[in-house]
Order: structure tokens, then sequence, then C-alpha cells
């Protein structure tokens, strides 16, 4: 892990899920993987979106980056994966949008945060997006 998302995971752990500086007014999950071929579980803090129906959507921009994050292989290769959001823990399902459910919520998210926008066009790749949706408990 980046020295950058240590400090974010600690800070969001010691305040209850809430981060200061620049990424304050930024929803924020800690996303809880395990590697595609390492199966070394990891940590990565991400921005979210919550949805009505609970579920968060998260987007694999890596910056812009030509490359997806390494998270998104795993997520591909684990799709059932624990978040913290808050102070609370959900174990929770991937699902990569496609077709309109991903147009729609692209184009959602470039409302809010229009960086993403750049994103896209540095990137030269579709960037995926992936809807987290809790698992029901019986």
């Amino acid at each position: 892990m980046s020295a950058f998302n240590r400090r974010i995971v600690e800070e969001f752990r010691s305040n209850q899920g809430r981060i200061g500086g620049s990424l304050a007014d930024t929803p924020i999950l800690l996303l809880h993987h395990i590697g595609a071929r390492s199966g070394i579980e990891r940590v990565t803090p991400l921005a979210c979106s919550r949805q009505d129906d609970g579920a968060y959507v998260i987007v694999a921009s890596n910056g812009g980056s030509r490359t997806h994050p390494g998270w998104y292989y795993n997520l591909k290769a684990h799709p059932t994966v624990a978040i913290e959001v808050g102070t609370e823990t959900l174990i929770v399902r991937a699902e990569e949008l496609e077709g309109r459910a991903r147009d729609t919520q692209w184009s959602k998210l470039v409302a809010a945060a229009p960086s993403l926008t750049e994103y896209q066009a540095k990137a030269g790749r579709r960037i995926p997006m992936f809807a987290l949706r809790p698992r029901r408990v019986r």
C-alpha cells in the first residue's frame, strides 16, 4: 500500500469514516479485496457514490491511467468482498456495470465530479464501474 493510501486508511479508521483536507467532501469507502493471483488481502480507499438501493458505486479510473487498477482484476476474480463505510463493515458483491446501467451512472458521477471527464480523456480506455451490493442477511 502506498504511503498516501496508508494515511487515508488510518485517518478513515481514526475518524469514524471521515477524511479531512482535500478529500473532506468526498465520500470514501475502504475496499477489502483479494489478490487475483496472490490471494493476499489488500485494503484500498476509494471514492464512492451511495445509491438509493443501498449499493455503492466505485470507478476504476486509476487516476486516468491507461491501465485498470489492480483492484479491478481482484474484484473480477473474487467479487464477494468486504467494505468499510463509516464505522460499519459490510459484505458486498461487486457487479461490473455495463450498457445502459453504466451509462446512467457515469452521467450522474460526471455531473458530481467533473474530473472524471479528464480521467476518461487521459485513459484511452473505457473506465469500468462497479456496483457494490450488500448481501442480504437472512
